[in-house]
C-alpha cells in the first residue's frame, strides 16, 4: 500500500514498522506531529509527551535499557536540552535499539536559532542518519534501529523542516516484531562513574572505526553515476534540491548514513570527477571533513552557511543562473506580521503590563512570544525554554546591588513553567529574590498545536491523569506569595500587579484561561463556561480614540471614512477586553 505521507507521518508509520515499543517527545515544531502520529499505534507503542526534551530522551534509554526498542523525539533547541544523557549514551551504548530525531528548522520558521545539530553527532561520537524524503523517513527508522543495535550506540536521526513538513509517495511494509531483549545489570557498561567512563572512551573509539567500515559499505550511501564533469556529494533535503538543480550533467554521491562519514567511498568518488561540489544546508558539516582529509571541494565559498537552502540559490550560485518560478504581483500581498488571536487570554494580561514604566519583562518560548510586539509592547527578551525566570532572577539581583529602581517580571507559559520554569523558580526562592513570576496558564500547549502537559488531565494517548496543579506546585517549592486571576478581566491583572510590585519577596501571578482555540473538556466546561456572545460597537457612541485598537486585537480595525472603529463578527469572540478598554463604553456585548 502507498500513501502521501509528510516526513514526520513517515517516521511514525517507520516506528511502527521498525517495531518499536516506546517513544517520548516534548512537541515542538518542525517535530511535533511525529509522536501525535505514533500516538496513534496505541496497540503497540506507549507515546508520551515529557515534561522536556532531556526527561524524554533519558525515559527513551531506560526502555532501550530494559531491552525495548525506543525513539525519542524533538526540535533542534531540544537537543540542547537532552544534550546531557546524549553525550554518556555516547559512552554507554544500548540494548535494545535507540533512535534520537532532531527535526533542525533552517530558515528560523519558528525557532530561536537554526543551528546544525549534525554536528552532535560528531561531538557525542554517535551513529548518525539523514533521509532526504518520506520514503527515507519511514525506511529508516528501521535502519536506524537496526544500526542502533548492531553497533550498541544511539543513532542520531536528522531531519530538517522540508523534509519534516513535505509530502512524498511512501510504500509501507509489515511490522516487524522484535522480541524483547532481557534486562541484564552491567555496571561496567551503564555505571559511568569516572574509572568506567575512562574505559567505554578507549572502545567508543575503536567502535567509531568500526562505523566507518560500515558507513563505506552500507547502501545508504551509494553513487549516481551520469556526466563526470561535475561530482556533488550531498545529503538530506540538500540532495533533493541538488538534482533539481542540475539533473544527469552531473554525478551523485548521496549520504544517507553521515557519521562517522564514509571517507575512503568519498575519495574514490572525488578521484573520479573533474570539479566536486559540496552541496549542504547551514555548516560545512561534510565540507570541513573533507578539506581536513586533503579532499579538494567547493562549498561554502559557493553556498551560503545561512537561511534555509532551495535550488535557486544553488542554481544561482553555482550556475549562474536563475530557475524560473511562477510570477505574481508582489504589492498585492499585505503584510501579516503574526499577532495574539482575537480573544486570547494573554491579550488582557500583556495591555496592563504593557503600560508599566520601569520595569524589565523577561518572556520565554510560546505564544505569549508576541506580547513584545505593538501596540503591546510588553516583552523585552526571549532566549530559550525557562530562562525567563532565571534571567529575571539574575536581572533583578544586579538592579538590588546597584540600588537601580527597577523591578523584573518573568513571564512563562503552563508547559514550559513545567519544562524547565520549575527549576529557575527554586533559584528565585532558594537565593531570596523579589522577582514576580507571571505564569501564563491557557491550559494547553498552545504554540504548538494544542498538545497535553501535566497541566491538562491528559495523557497524549488520551487517558485521564492527575492534574499538576500549578499554584500548588509554586506554593510548594517555596512561594508564599501566589494570586490566580482570569487575565480578561483587567482590573484582576492590574490589581495583581499592584500587589506584586508592592512586595519585596518572589510572587507569582497565575492567569488562568484556556486558550481561545482550545476544545474545552468537560471540567473546563464548567470551570470556564461554553458559550460565546459577540462584542459590537456603537457606531453612534465611538469617538474614534482608537484605545480599543491598542489591545491588538484582529478582530479590531479603524474605518478611515467613518473615523470609528469596528469589529468583525466573524473573528470577535465576546473575551470583553475591548470592552473594559473604551472610556466613553461604545462597546457591548451582543444581545445585553
Amino acid at each position: 500500500m502507498k500513501q502521501l505521507l509528510t516526513g514526520n507521518e513517515a517516521v511514525a508509520r517507520g516506528a511502527f514498522e521498525a517495531g518499536i515499543s516506546y517513544a517520548a517527545a516534548y512537541p515542538g515544531t518542525p517535530s511535533t506531529e511525529i509522536l501525535e502520529n505514533i500516538a496513534e499505534y496505541k496497540q503497540d507503542i506507549i507515546a508520551e509527551w515529557a515534561p522536556n526534551e532531556k526527561v524524554a530522551l533519558e525515559s527513551a534509554a531506560g526502555a532501550a535499557l530494559a531491552g525495548a526498542r525506543a525513539l525519542a523525539a524533538m526540535k533542534h533547541v531540544g537537543v540542547n536540552v537532552a544534550a546531557d544523557p546524549l553525550f554518556s549514551f555516547g559512552y554507554s551504548g544500548v540494548n535494545g535499539g535507540l533512535v534520537l530525531v532532531t527535526a533542525d528548522d533552517p530558515g528560523l520558521h519558528s525557532s530561536q536559532n537554526e543551528q546544525d545539530n549534525r554536528y552532535y553527532a560528531k561531538f557525542a561520537k554517535v551513529a548518525m542518519v539523514e533521509p532526504s524524503n518520506s520514503q527515507e523517513a519511514k525506511d529508516m527508522v528501521k535502519t536506524a534501529v537496526e544500526i542502533s543495535e548492531q553497533f550498541n550506540t544511539l543513532v542520531l536521526f536528522r531531519m530538517t523542516t522540508r523534509v519534516c513538513h513535505s509530502k512524498s509517495t511512501v510504500e509501507f511494509s509489515a511490522k516487524t516484531e522484535a522480541a524483547k531483549k532481557p534486562y541484564e545489570r552491567n555496571n561496567a557498561k551503564y555505571d559511568l562513574i569516572p574509572a568506567v567512563a575512562k574505559k567505554l572512551h578507549v572502545e567508543l573509539e575503536k567502535k567509531l572505526l568500526v562505523l566507518e567500515d560500515y558507513a563505506n559499505r552500507t547502501e545508504l550511501n551509494y553513487v549516481e553515476w551520469n556526466n563526470k564533469s561535475v561530482g556533488v556529494i550531498s545529503s538530506g533535503i540538500a540532495y533533493e534540491y541538488a538534482k533539481e538543480v542540475f539533473g544527469t550533467n552531473a554525478s551523485y554521491l548521496k549520504l544517507g548514513f553521515t557519521y562517522p562519514l564514509p571517507m575512503k567511498k568519498i575519495k574514490e568518488f572525488a578521484e573520479q570527477v573533474e570539479k566536486l561540489y559540496i552541496i549542504e544546508e547551514l555548516e560545512p558539516y561534510i565540507e570541513e571533513q573533507l578539506k581536513a582529509a586533503g579532499i579538494d571541494c567547493i562549498g561554502k565559498e559557493k553556498i551560503p552557511r545561512t537561511g534555509e537552502l532551495n535550488p535557486n540559490i544553488i542554481a544561482i550560485n553555482l550556475l549562474d543562473k536563475n530557475i524560473p518560478v511562477i510570477k505574481y504581483d508582489k504589492s498585492s500581498v499585505a503584510p501579516r506580521p503574526p499577532v495574539l488571536c482575537a480573544g486570547c487570554p494573554h491579550r488582557g494580561f500583556f495591555y496592563e503590563l504593557g503600560k508599566r514604566k520601569n520595569l524589565a519583562i523577561m518572556g520565554d518560548i510560546g505564544c505569549y512570544g508576541l506580547g513584545g510586539l505593538d501596540p503591546l509592547n510588553a516583552k523585552h527578551t526571549s532566549i530559550c525554554m525557562g530562562a525567563s525566570i532565571s534571567m529575571g532572577h539574575g536581572i533583578q539581583k544586579i538592579f538590588d546591588r546597584f540600588n537601580d529602581e527597577q523591578r523584573a517580571i518573568a513571564v512563562i507559559g503552563d508547559s514550559t513553567f513545567f519544562h524547565t520554569g520549575i527549576n529557575s523558580l527554586i533559584q528565585v526562592v532558594y537565593n531570596r529574590s523579589n522577582t514576580i513570576t507571571c505564569i501564563l496558564d491557557n491550559r494547553i500547549t498552545g504554540m504548538t498545536g494544542h498538545q497535553e502537559n501535566p497541566g491538562t488531565g491528559f495523557t497524549l494517548q488520551g487517558m485521564p491523569t492527575k492534574v499538576i496543579d500549578i499554584e500548588a506546585l509554586v506554593k510548594a517549592v517555596g512561594v508564599e506569595h501566589v494570586r490566580t486571576v482570569n487575565p480578561l478581566k483587567l482590573h484582576e491583572v492590574r490589581e495583581a500587579l499592584n500587589w506584586a510590585l508592592a512586595l519585596d519577596e518572589p510572587s507569582v501571578i497565575i492567569t488562568r484561561w484556556p486558550c481561545v482555540l482550545k476544545k474545552q473538556s468537560v471540567e473546563e466546561k464548567s470551570e470556564f463556561g461554553g458559550g460565546v456572545k459577540l462584542c459590537a460597537i456603537e457606531q453612534d457612541k465611538c469617538i474614534g480614540c482608537k484605545s480599543c485598537l491598542r489591545t491588538g486585537c484582529p478582530a479590531l480595525r479603524f474605518d478611515k471614512d467613518s473615523s470609528k472603529a469596528q469589529i468583525d463578527s466573524a473573528q470577535c469572540v465576546g473575551c470583553e477586553v475591548c470592552l473594559q478598554v473604551c472610556p466613553v463604553q461604545a462597546i457591548s456585548k451582543v444581545g445585553e
